[in-house]
């Protein structure tokens, strides 16, 4: 809690002397060295509350900030920065987002600009849409990265972005340096939504020629157990949305139900191999699956697999020994119905 006080104070006061540094008069860009600082730090899995704490801080400080005295016969100097692209005016969103030029400083803000694909007013959507890409290209790979993995694991949530406003995104993904670093992340980070995140990128074919490796190296087991289920399966799938499912309309009684599209995939490692090496995965999750495939393809597979069956019969976890021993059950009856 104190930490967590601590870079509020220190966030909060970073904004408001960049806000007096604005008013000061000068037409010299003011040093944003100390914000950058400040927000290259904050924790983004509650970027909601921290957007909102910047918005009222930055207007607050310069509402409050006195603009030099002697200059007031000038005509004010409106300089555009990094934090208009959270203004309360829109008109200033969109005319940030048009006249900013050069890579984000950070993660924080290339998050802002992300966001705005989901702005309330559709002109400062349409400007994110056009800028976004040239963003991109010219800020480091990394921040991109670390926010699309944020945008991605909660864009289904956006009630205002469209499909236009994903393929933005998805264009963004599908840069070669976007790619590398993402596959990357996917593989070597141990906590964080990688499991969404990885859904949501199989909606391009960035990660197709990569499975394999993503399955065998993944740090987190459920990035491995995807990984494998859209190989054996041949196919990426992920939640496209939510709609309202009615169960029972005379009591307004119901439920929301994810909406789930999917991608094919031309995959080229025989199944049993995909079985052996699933088989043998540190994680229970990705066992599970293995046996449950198994069960699945007990016909079109060759000798050894009762050999794998009484493996998974044999695991020191239930729910991958009772698959193994559902397993067994069916190889046996299927001996006796069909006795060789």
């Amino acid at each position: 809690m104190q930490q967590s006080q601590a870079m509020e104070d220190k966030v909060i006061s970073a904004v408001r002397d960049f806000a007096s540094s604005i008013n000061s008069g000068s037409k010299v860009v003011a040093d944003m060295s100390v914000l950058i600082d400040a927000t290259s730090q904050l924790p983004l899995a509650s970027f909601d509350y921290w957007e909102r704490l910047v918005r009222s801080e930055f207007s607050l400080a310069l509402t409050h900030s006195i603009a030099p005295k002697w200059k007031f016969w000038s005509k004010p100097y409106e300089l555009l920065t990094w934090l208009d692209l959270i203004s309360w005016d829109g008109y200033k969103r969109e005319k940030t987002l048009r006249t900013l030029s050069g890579g984000a400083p950070n993660t924080f803000f290339f998050s802002i600009a992300v966001r705005r694909l989901n702005d309330w007013v559709p002109q400062v959507r349409e400007a994110a849409r056009e800028k976004l890409p040239e963003l991109a290209k010219a800020t480091d790979p990394e921040y991109v990265v670390e926010a699309l993995c944020i945008a991605l694991s909660n864009w289904n949530s956006w009630g205002r972005i469209e499909e236009v406003d994903k393929n933005t995104l998805l264009q963004i993904i599908s840069e070669e340096d976007i790619a590398k670093t993402l596959r990357s992340k996917l593989i070597s980070s141990a906590a964080g939504p990688m499991p969404s995140l990885f859904s949501q990128l199989g909606r391009t074919p960035i990660l197709d020629g990569k499975l394999e490796e993503i399955a065998d190296f993944a740090i987190q087991p459920s990035v491995r157990a995807k990984a494998y289920r859209s190989l054996f399966e041949g196919r990426i799938a992920w939640i496209e949305g939510r709609k309202w499912e009615w169960t029972d309309i005379r009591y307004c009684e119901g439920r929301l139900k994810a909406v789930v599209s999917e991608r094919k995939l031309d995959v080229q490692t025989p199944i049993f191999d995909l079985l052996k090496k699933s088989s043998e995965d540190r994680s229970s999750i990705v066992r599970r699956i293995s046996a449950e495939i198994l069960i699945r393809e007990l016909e079109g597979l060759g000798d050894e697999v009762k050999e794998l069956a009484e493996k998974f019969a044999s695991d020191e976890c239930n729910s991958v020994s009772e698959r193994g021993r559902f397993a067994l059950k069916m190889l046996d009856e299927a001996e006796r119905t069909n006795p060789s």
